[in-house]
């Protein structure tokens, strides 16, 4: 029997129970925890691909059980985040007991995002729209910033259900929007040729030192208004 070939897919299954845990963790209102599952399930996701091409053992069951994981741990987890979210918000938009279930339209987002990737070879070398991880990170990080945040603003900003409908609205067009966005990958050790991933991480890892918790949003927004501003200028 050919171990190598199963270590990836158990790596994978790793990735989708840190997503289970993740949901149970909501469900009991530990945000904190939830993030840190779907971080450690995001680290599995990496490395089911990187262990695959290392032992040459990627399939097509590979690529399903990946997509499902990720449905799992970056699609279900942060639709549930920002349903209990809208729950815990102020009533702006009424108190109908469905409206809570309008953040699971990030989840209906993911999943046409994780099929569309399957099938668009487009995305090898970089992304068309926001990657699942990368939205997983943003939803799971808003509960967060409430929690640790000194800002009154900041809080009834987040607290207001309009503002998560538009969140969720964006969130959900933002992961599927024909918007090339560069990919982290560092294939060669150039500074010239790699000069816009290190600057962003550079900044990225300067953000967390100095605002914790709430750089995590701004570092994926910035993310995406850089890629917009590097796909006008290689337009030029």
């Amino acid at each position: 029997m050919n171990i190598k070939k199963h270590i990836p897919n158990l790596i994978t299954l790793i990735n989708l129970f840190c997503g289970c845990v993740a949901i149970v963790f909501v469900s009991e209102n530990n945000y904190l925890m939830a993030f840190y599952m779907v971080c450690l399930g995001i680290f599995f996701d990496f490395f089911d691909g990187f262990f695959a091409r290392l032992f040459k053992v990627s399939s097509p069951l590979g690529l399903q059980l990946d997509s499902l994981a990720d449905m799992v741990t970056s699609g279900v987890t942060p639709g549930y985040v920002m349903c209990s979210m809208f729950t815990n918000s102020a009533h702006e938009l009424g108190t109908h007991p469905a409206i809570p279930f309008l953040g699971f339209i990030i989840t209906l987002g993911s999943c046409y995002r994780l099929a569309n990737f399957n099938i668009d070879t487009r995305q090898t070398d970089s992304f068309i729209g926001l990657p699942t991880p990368a939205n997983a990170l943003f939803i799971l990080s808003l509960p967060l910033v409430i929690s640790f945040s000194d800002s009154l603003m900041v809080l009834e900003i987040l607290t207001n259900q309009w503002v998560l409908l538009v969140i969720t609205l964006c969130s959900a067009y933002i992961l599927n929007a024909e918007i090339p966005l560069f990919a982290l990958k560092i294939k060669k050790f150039s500074f010239k040729e790699n000069a816009l991933q290190i600057v962003f991480l550079i900044i990225s890892v300067l953000m967390i030192i100095l605002l914790q918790y709430i750089a995590i949003p701004l570092i994926i927004a910035f993310y995406v208004l850089l890629s917009i501003i590097n796909n006008l200028f290689l337009k030029k």
